[in-house]
Order: structure tokens, then sequence, then C-alpha cells
């Protein structure tokens, strides 16, 4: 049937509630069974590699990009990351102890320091470009708004804009938006561009053939 078609042609979107989790879950138990058994460290290696060729491959040639985050994820992944590391350190640092190595653990306590100032320097530097706006799509906000609305008083506009519609007394007044995507020129991808090659060529062959 037409749905079952439907079904079958669906490529799927990469949803983050799931494989995010759990690709944080087995890289948090490579990085803490690494330090009790070295022997998966290449185990681990390969998994990651071919993750990273596979899901590469679908999410820029077959998943739907349902929505863009603009890497939204990524501060939160980061310091899972950075807590993974700190456990794995942690047992390194019980194993050798239970090893009777101590001349070797006061200078694996460096470690998790050093860990931790990294991703609190991290922060610091990075954090902002996740949270605020970026200045140049505000001054594209900024053009657009002068565009369509010429005569808009913005302070008079958000003096009351975040007040609930219930305390204005009067009707909600919502400025007209202007479609960003119109006039952006497209740009061919390699599908695109295999798909016209294929449509040429088979009006090519028809014409001859008539």
């Amino acid at each position: 049937t037409e749905q079952d078609r439907e079904q079958a042609m669906d490529p799927g979107f990469l949803d983050f509630s799931t494989y995010e989790p759990r690709i944080q879950l087995y890289f948090l138990l490579g990085l803490v069974y690494c330090a009790v058994t070295p022997l998966l460290l290449p185990f681990i290696i390969v998994f990651f590699s071919f993750a990273y060729l596979v899901f590469r491959h679908q999410i820029i040639n077959v998943y739907d990009r349902k929505y863009e985050s603009a890497a939204a994820f990524w501060p939160d992944v980061h310091l899972r990351i950075v807590v993974g590391l700190v456990i794995s350190q942690l047992s390194l640092m019980g194993l050798l102890s239970t090893k009777e190595v101590t001349g070797i653990v006061p200078t694996v306590i460096a470690l998790p320091i050093l860990t931790i100032w990294f991703h609190v320097f991290c922060k610091g530097r990075f954090q902002s470009a996740f949270t605020r706006f970026p200045l140049q799509e505000a001054m594209m906000k900024d053009t657009l708004e002068r565009a369509t609305e010429p005569n808009l008083n913005l302070r008079a506009y958000l003096r009351d804009a975040y007040v609930h519609p219930v305390f204005k007394g009067g009707e909600l007044y919502a400025p007209p938006t202007l479609d960003e995507e119109e006039g952006v020129p497209l740009v061919a991808t390699k599908r695109s561009h295999k798909s016209s090659k294929a449509t040429s060529c088979a009006s090519f062959e028809g014409g001859a053939l008539s």
C-alpha cells in the first residue's frame, strides 16, 4: 500500500534523546574499564571509529534533519566526558593503591585537578557561544525588522512585550515577520547534482528515441 511504501522509503532521523545518552554511556564505560582492563582499549577505539564513520555518513547523506540545534547539546556532552575522565582517573588511583604502587599515586593526583581546570577554562571560554545570541544574527534580525517595520518604536514595544495579554487591557500586537529563507540561493548537493544529471540523460535518450 501507499502507507507501507512511505514507511519503507522513510530515511528516519537522528533521535538525540536515545542515541546521545547511549553513546555517552558507552564512552563512560570505556573510560572506566580501560583503566581496570587495558585490553579493552583497542576494542573501544575500533567501536568509536566505526561509530564516527557510520553516524557521519548517516547524518550527511541519509537522515532527515528535523531541526537544527546549533550544537546546543555540546556543553552537556563536554561535561559528561569530563566527569567520565575524572571517574576513570579516580579508578586508576584506586587500582594503583591496591597494587601497592604508592610512589605513582601522588603524581596521578594531578590528573583530575588538571581535568577539572580544563573544564572550567573551556566553560569560561566557550560557554557564551552556546547561551548568547550571536551578534551577526542579531544584526540580521535588526536589519529585517527595520525593513519590514520602519516606523516601529522598539522601546515602546519592549516596554510591555513580556506582560501577559490579560494585564494589558488591549489586543496583543505582533509585528509581521519576514521569511528569512526568501531570496537565499540554493546550493546544489551531490545527490541533487546526480539526480539532475540522471534526469537530463533520460530526457536526452527519450529525445533520441523519438
